[in-house]
């Protein structure tokens, strides 16, 4: 299993962040060949000091070439085409085997 984790920090225009990416971006995230369990949250806070992340997105995928080839379809291309739409905060992005 691998495991895609973005990462979104505080945006200039938090209430357009959340109705763009659960209205337009989450469902073009569900369209990702071979993603299971997608899922995101607003709430996320930090376990110590600093100051967290506005949102987190995750889903996972039968190995790193699976998502990968995901990240390269017309869909893949599609999802990351729409971050500058709302994502002004800025975004990471990292990916991972999960054991």
């Amino acid at each position: 299993m691998h495991r895609l984790l973005v990462l979104y920090n505080e945006p200039k225009d938090p209430a357009h962040f959340k109705k763009y990416y659960v209205e337009t971006h989450v469902p073009l995230a569900h369209k990702l060949p071979g993603a299971k369990n997608p899922r995101y949250s607003f709430d996320v806070k930090p376990l110590g000091p600093g100051k967290g992340y506005f949102c987190i997105f995750e889903a996972d995928f039968d190995s790193e070439a699976a998502l990968m080839s995901a990240l390269g379809s017309n869909e893949g291309k599609a999802v990351a085409g729409d971050v500058p739409n709302y994502a002004s905060g800025g975004v990471t992005m990292v990916h991972f085997p999960v054991k």
